[in-house]
Formats: C-alpha cells, structure tokens, sequence
C-alpha cells in the first residue's frame, strides 16, 4: 500500500477509553497515525513503518498477573517514544522501575509544577511554573529506572513528567489528549516535532490527492453506486468518488419520508445541479409510513426503516448495469479493534454501513475512502473540496430520521408538525448566529397533549421539546444555555404557527445520564 505521507506515528492501544482522542490530536498536529491493540500480532508493529510511537492509558495494574504488557517490537524498538498513564506505568515496571497501588485514586484535575526544562514543555511551560492537567489513575510510579528523571511532578503523582532523553523516551502520568488538559495538544505536538525532529506531512490536500489515487486503481473502469442520504459523511464521499471516477458514480437517494423541511429536494438539487453527479431519487415516503403505523418501539422502528431501506436500494441498485462496487462513508472509529485487557483476542466491535448493513447476496465490493478518517476529518476534507459550508457544517441526523424524534406512534401528520417545528427551530438558531456554536440541535414531538388557550378558545394538543447540545465528539454532551428571550421567541413562533402544538419545553438534560436523542 502506498502512503500519502511518510511521518507515520504508531499508537499502541492498552484500552483506554480515550485512546482514539490520541489519535486525533497527532493528525490535528499534522501527523498520520494508526491505534493498534497492545495484543495484536506483532509483524503488525513492525510493517507499520512508524517514525514515533505513543503508549495509550488503560483501565488494568501492571501489578496484574495478567496486565497488558508492551509488545515485544516495541520494547526493542529505538524509535521515540511517549507513555501515557498506563503507558508510563507499563514502561517503567518493565525496566527497572517501580509502580505501586496508589493510597487514593487521583481522577479529575489536578495541576503539574515543572521543576526541570523538557523538551515537551518548549514554548508552553517554564521551570516553576503550574498548569492544570487531567489525571485518572489508581497505581502509580514510586521509583524511576535508571536513566529516567522527574521533569514535573503533582501533588498525587510526584513522577507526573518523566523522561530518559539519552533513550529518547518520555512519560506523563496524566492524560494529555483529552480538552480538559488545556496543554495537552502542545505537548503531544511537541513530542512529534522537538523530541522525534519531525515534520508535519499530513493533511487533507494529500489524503485528497491519495484517496482519488486508491479510488481509480481499485474500480478500474467498472462502476459505483454510493448510498446518498444527504448526510455529511455520504455527502463527501459522493464528491471525492465522482472526483475521481466521474460519471461511472451513480447515488441513490431513498426518501423514507423521515426527513427534515426541504431536505430531499435540497438534495436532489445539490448533487444533480451543483456537482453533476448521477442521481437516482426514490420517493419511498408512502412506503415508509404505511410500515411504521402503530409502531412505538424505538428499536422496532430502526430495523422496520433498516429493512425496508434495503429493499429499496436493492431493487433500485440491480437497475444499474454493470454497477460492481459500493461506496460507503465508513469512519475510522467504525474499524478501530477493541481491547481486551481480561484475556481474548482483539475483535472489531461493529461494521458499519451508512446503507442499513446491505445484503451479501448483492455480491458488490466496497469502496470505503474514510476508513482511516475521523469525522472531523471528512468535514475538513469537505471543504477542502469546495463544498458548501451549509452542508459539511451541518449538525448531525440519525439515519431513522425524524422516525426517532416522534415517540410513540407516527403517523403523517404527526412527521408534518414536527417537520414544521423543526424548521421553525434551526431558522431561528441560524438567524441568532448560533448553528456553528452547537453540536446538535432539534424538535421533538411528544406523545403528550395538554390544555392551552388560543384567543377565546380552549385548545388541547401536542407538546413539542426542544433539544440543544455542544459536545467535542458526541459520547458527553452539555446542554446550551439558551438566553430565555431566545426560548420564548422559538415557542412563541412554533404554538403560532404550527397548528398541532401548543406549548414547548426546552430539555436541559446532560449526557450522561441522557442521551442526545430521545429514542
């Protein structure tokens, strides 16, 4: 496989729940980089060409029987190397040094005070000074091996910073790849560029230049047929393939009659108008609805639109002559193997198809030029590519649509009210400057009706809840503080002009203990 850049950086992964966010702090410095598990076959680290590796945290002890342990290329290796948490523990117990169970578990802030100069600290961090950190660690290193010393230390770790620059090998207790270390981004940039002396190589012009590459030696001359549901990731792989391929791309777009205001012919117009490229639009909407009437079941409502979605895509897929390939917007985080830090071979967790998990009697081969991207590195991708902002920049919809947004049954009209107040929703966010500023915003229509008054009438219908959040990546999110003027303004539009609703509720739920979805 050829490469699009050549500053590779290997992270080994000991089950971390935040592994992935190390990942994306390489790439965000410039650098490509790969998580593969502390247990997988060991050729896998040493064809992966790495010019620095990174050591991940992990929920084990080394004091373990059975702890994770550094695999043996990596042990060996001279490259430049980084241990966080686990990964300072694990290297420090495997070579001279010492880690003990620690009195009280540290988790949370705490702040670092440098007491020697490093060269992670060059430009963000001066000798005597403090800077906030985030640990999350029950053992700890009590004794250094030889050629180690401490660099910073805490109140709760006293070996927070460690390092052996003769072997080109640096250590932190804390978590540096997580928001709540401000510093933390720097570092890690600083470990790449001052420690490892390298360059940065990687960014979306190349990956552009690269995927197109890929994409043309594996179709040939055959042709694709992608999956379009208007979302960001399909949406960007539409316009890379057809980039690449041109014409031989064919999209097919199912409309389950679960989508937003406007949204399909949105669609339509985006991809046949501005991009040219060859779509095939099935208006399913009736088909949807007459399948979901009487359903409640949230879970029953996601496989009735995943089933019937495939059976509409393969009828329409098998009218495309000569069509031999699938592109798919699957994302890196969709492929990453899972850890097993309790015995048991790394496994990955889930495939993912942006389709509904298309049958195999369908016999396509599939294109997937995200596999190795993050989401925030498609919507970069995207805009590398020209796109609209109005479309990368979009919050994120579920595949079932507004199907999930109506708890309870669904009927048309129940899909055409909460339509209306959705729209009425995100066309005041956008009008008060705020869309950019928050993860996920949405209606909700609930299976709830109550008493209201409308001029000299009695009224009694449907209750519509508001949802907003800001999130980094979607698994915590923080409710918006709205300004209430800007709450009253949206329900006093929604009660007065969607005719179904009668009073709205704002949602100031967190995640967790909520989900950002309702069902």
């Amino acid at each position: 496989m050829s490469d699009p850049v050549s500053n590779r950086i290997l992270i080994v992964d000991f089950g971390s729940q935040v592994t992935q966010l190390i990942a994306r702090r390489v790439r965000e410095a410039g650098f490509y980089s790969e998580i593969i598990p502390y247990n997988a076959d060991p050729a896998r680290f040493a064809d992966f060409g790495a010019r620095a590796i990174i050591l991940s945290g992990g929920p084990a002890s080394v004091l373990n029987e059975d702890a994770p342990t550094i695999p043996a290329p990596v042990a060996a290796s001279t490259l430049p190397m980084l241990g966080i948490c686990y990964g300072q523990q694990a290297l420090m117990h495997e070579t001279g040094g010492t880690v003990s169970k620690g009195t009280a578990q540290e988790f949370g802030r705490a702040d670092v005070t440098v007491a020697e100069d490093c060269a992670l600290f060059d430009g963000l961090w001066e000798t005597g000074s403090s800077h906030p950190v985030w640990m999350s660690h029950g053992d700890k290193v009590t004794a250094l091996a030889q050629g180690w010393r401490v660099v910073a230390a805490s109140e709760g770790a006293p070996f927070a910073v460690i390092e052996n620059p003769t072997a080109n090998r640096y250590a932190v207790q804390f978590h540096p790849e997580v928001h709540h270390t401000p510093d933390g981004a720097g570092l890690i940039r600083n470990f790449l560029t001052k420690v490892a002396g390298l360059e940065p190589d990687w960014s979306m012009a190349s990956f552009r230049a690269e995927a197109i590459a890929k994409i043309r030696a594996q179709v040939g001359d055959k042709r694709v047929i992608c999956g379009l549901s208007g979302g960001v990731d399909s949406s960007v792989a539409a316009v890379l393939i057809h980039e690449a391929i041109g014409d031989r791309l064919t999209c097919i777009f199912v409309d389950h009659g679960m989508l937003r205001k406007n949204e399909g012919a949105e669609v339509v117009s985006l991809f046949r108008d501005t991009y040219n490229i060859p779509l095939i639009h099935v208006d399913a909407s009736a088909t949807f609805l007459g399948a979901l009437a009487g359903v409640s079941d949230p879970e029953t409502k996601r496989k009735t639109i995943g089933g019937l979605f495939i059976d509409v895509f393969e009828a329409e897929a098998k009218k495309i002559e000569g069509a031999a390939f699938l592109a798919q917007g699957t994302l890196y985080p969709d492929v990453i193997e899972s850890v097993s830090v309790t015995g048991g071979p790394s496994v990955t967790i889930k495939s993912h198809h942006n389709v509904g998990g298309l049958p195999e009697r369908m016999d396509l081969e599939l294109v997937e030029p995200f596999r190795l991207l993050f989401k925030d590195e498609v919507r970069a991708l995207g805009y590398e590519m020209g796109m609209p902002h109005s479309l990368v920049g979009r919050h994120p919809f579920p595949g079932p649509g507004l199907a999930i947004r109506i708890p309870g049954d669904i009927t048309p009209e129940r899909a055409s009210i909460l339509r209306e107040a959705d729209a009425i929703y995100i066309e005041e966010i956008r009008r008060a400057g705020l869309y950019d500023e928050i993860w996920q915003a949405f209606a909700v229509l609930l299976p709830v009706k109550t008493v209201g008054v409308m001029g000299d009438g009695r009224t009694y219908e449907s209750v519509c809840g508001l949802r907003a959040v800001t999130s980094v990546d979607g698994m915590t999110a923080d409710v918006y503080p709205f300004d209430p003027a800007f709450l009253g303004r949206v329900a006093t539009r929604i009660v007065n002009e969607v005719r179904g609703i009668n009073r709205v509720v704002y949602d100031i739920t967190t995640k967790p203990p909520g989900t950002i979805e309702w069902e």
